[in-house]
């Protein structure tokens, strides 16, 4: 379940491959809301699609990509996690409280276990800092990367780039590339960065990873609460 076109290809391209290699036999996107149109939509359209998706098959997985930058003042921990300080922190306030809004409406077997939630900090345009130098390439502009690493070099991980109208990463890279194209930069970044260094240098993805990857291992995968 995801916000917009930009995550949708992001899916079909990255993350659909490797989910069907680790044992998944479908995956696909679905972007929430009812408009369609992109941007995140307010909590009751989105708990009702997630809701619904789930209850049409008793063995679906779904999951959650939207970003914080933005992320409407209805949703489940948003109120929380502002008065909190770190991404990880952030992000984790939002996903256990999300993952318990849509446990309490569904019967107990459908369980947690089957939704993951993930919230991107602070948006997508962070896991392009993951690799510069690819990302900056994927842009066709090379020069970028010198730029974007002294930014990525501020933080300890790409995730805690800054949330604020002036300092998001989609604002910085803006900044440095006013051409910036979200779906089509922003894309061949990611296709150009790849997979591993996205999970190597951004830790509250490579922990969404790992669950999804845990729920259709064999009987070693630790159980998810």
């Amino acid at each position: 379940m995801v916000e917009g076109q930009t995550e949708e290809v992001f899916v079909n391209a990255i993350l659909r491959p490797h989910l069907i290699d680790a044992g998944y036999s479908h995956v696909f996107p679905k972007i929430i809301g009812t408009g369609r149109t992109g941007g995140i939509v307010r909590w009751q359209s989105a708990s009702k699609d997630i809701v619904n998706h789930l209850k049409e098959s008793d063995d679906r997985v779904s999951t959650l990509m939207v970003d914080y930058f933005g992320i409407p003042a209805d949703w489940p921990g948003i109120e929380g996690a502002r008065s909190l300080h770190g991404a990880q922190a952030k992000a984790e306030c939002i996903q256990n409280a999300i993952g318990q809004a849509i446990a309490s409406q569904l019967p107990d077997r459908y369980g947690r276990r089957r939704f993951v939630p993930f919230v991107l900090m602070h948006e997508f345009e962070a896991l392009l800092f993951s690799d510069c130098n690819a990302a900056s390439t994927g842009f066709g502009q090379p020069e970028f990367a010198a730029a974007m690493q002294a930014i990525r070099d501020e933080f300890s991980s790409p995730e805690e780039i800054n949330d604020s109208a002036q300092t998001a990463p989609s604002k910085r890279l803006l900044q440095l590339h006013p051409r910036y194209a979200k779906v089509l930069d922003g894309n061949r970044a990611i296709l150009e960065i790849g997979l591993p260094a996205i999970r190597a240098a951004c830790p509250i993805f490579e922990s969404w990873m790992t669950r999804l990857e845990s729920i259709i291992a064999p009987t070693t995968a630790t159980p998810l609460s």
